[in-house]
């Protein structure tokens, strides 16, 4: 099928870039006033006003014609950080933390990261599949059209390939596009722990030697061979793994071909945006205590920051330092997180609205964070995250009148219609 969206009161582009966005020109959302959108066959074909467009544009059979006024049309929400797949669920430890337990007081006594993991192992592929396959329907309705999705919940070969396993099935079974991370350097599993964990003492001895070893001579050998990752993932951060470590392990997933992303500095400042920059990740994330000489070789590599809110405000914890990230010119993404412990968010316009009211983004910047950036995150902001011509028809049709709507009435679902490769997979029109 062919589609042509016309009138359309704000057709939100993003048009322009060639990479990602920092500093005043996150706040350019390539805004066309009575809009016209053409696509032919998946693909963006025409881009301008409807004035311009209209009587050029040669109606082809089983074109399906869609007027949008007083509607906003943008690209679908990039979820550049999730982890999607796993087992069970920790709703327990959510009524611990409205208790006042903190989230890293559940994880010292053996709850948080390591409970999933057992979760998980237990879990057969069909019923992960079939429970990520609830969420990313959710997802959807909410206008996210591509999503990142990390293993770290097996800590052993074999469930970390089964996660990835399931990403795969994922992409052949429902819309969404997800992309695949591994992050078997998410924690430490019990195995490697020359002792039980004692949950008295909130402690334990780690063979942190093995665990990376088997990380680096197994699990990216392995997952590389079914080419089952696209990027590798380390938690570098205060009780789990080390700046020393997180280098090892993603040039060692660099070599095989992995791109070097990073969970950094989101419980304490430890170095992991330095280490960032110094590998070259394409993107450093949570970022809730970087130093400045990290802030400064992320610029430096062009490592956009990640930013997930959805969890500060989970967890009870800080926010990301992001005003001050874009006026050094370091790009900024925005992403749910989500995950069963510190953060259950599905919903891409949530996260928006708390980047404006919390991280001072203005709308602008939030809406550029969540599409563009996030794509260029994700390393496809040559196919996807902008309205253009070339492009991947992946777009929103919102029942809004302006685009600062999203942040201001957050909580409201005003997606009306979600085309993914140029089909339309929500909305009848």
């Amino acid at each position: 099928m062919n589609i042509i969206v016309q009138h359309i009161s704000q057709l939100i582009t993003l048009a322009g870039s060639k990479k990602q966005r920092t500093g005043k020109s996150m706040s350019d959302l390539g805004i066309i006033e009575d809009g016209l959108v053409a696509i032919e066959d998946g693909k963006i074909v025409a881009v301008g006003k409807t004035s311009d467009l209209k009587s050029r544009l040669k109606l082809l059979p089983h074109t399906k014609v869609i007027d949008a006024e007083n509607q906003v049309v943008m690209p679908g929400f990039v979820d550049c950080h999730t982890h999607l797949v796993y087992g069970g669920s920790r709703e327990d430890e959510f009524e611990m933390r409205a208790s006042g337990v903190s989230y890293q007081e559940i994880a010292a006594k053996g709850g948080g990261i390591r409970s999933t993991v057992k979760a998980t192992r237990l879990a057969s592929r069909e019923v992960l599949k079939r429970d990520a396959m609830k969420r990313l329907n959710r997802m959807l309705l909410w206008g996210t059209t591509t999503v990142e999705a990390k293993s770290g919940y097996g800590l052993e070969t074999k469930t970390e390939i089964k996660q990835l396993e399931v990403v795969k099935d994922l992409n052949e079974l429902q819309a969404i596009e997800v992309v695949p991370t591994f992050m078997g350097a998410h924690e430490f599993p019990e195995e490697f722990r020359s002792q039980p964990f004692d949950k008295a003492q909130g402690t334990s001895e780690i063979d942190r030697e093995g665990y990376v070893r088997l990380i680096c001579e197994e699990m990216i050998p392995k997952i590389a061979e079914q080419k089952l990752a696209e990027f590798c993932d380390v938690f570098c951060d205060q009780g789990v793994f080390t700046p020393e470590e997180a280098v090892k392990i993603l040039e060692t997933a660099s070599n095989y071909g992995m791109i070097p992303k990073i969970h950094a500095d989101e419980l304490a400042s430890v170095g992991a945006a330095e280490v960032a920059g110094k590998v070259k990740a394409i993107s450093a994330e949570h970022l809730l205590y970087p130093s400045q000489a990290g802030l400064e070789l992320m610029k430096a590599a062009g490592t956009i920051a990640v930013l997930l809110p959805g969890t500060s405000l989970t967890i009870k914890k800080n926010y990301a330092p992001a005003r001050k990230m874009i006026e050094m010119g370091i790009p900024v993404a925005l992403a749910t997180d989500h995950n069963p412990g510190s953060c259950t968010i599905e919903n891409m316009p949530f996260i928006i609205g708390l980047a404006c009211l919390y991280l001072g983004l203005t709308p602008a910047e939030a809406i550029c964070a969540a599409t563009y950036n996030a794509a260029c995150a994700l390393n496809r902001g040559d196919r996807i995250g902008s309205i253009e011509e070339g492009k991947q028809a992946d777009l929103l049709i919102m029942d809004i009148p302006n685009y600062r709507y999203i942040p201001y009435h957050y909580g409201v679902n005003y997606v009306k219609t979600v085309i993914k490769r140029g089909k339309i997979v929500i909305g009848a029109h």
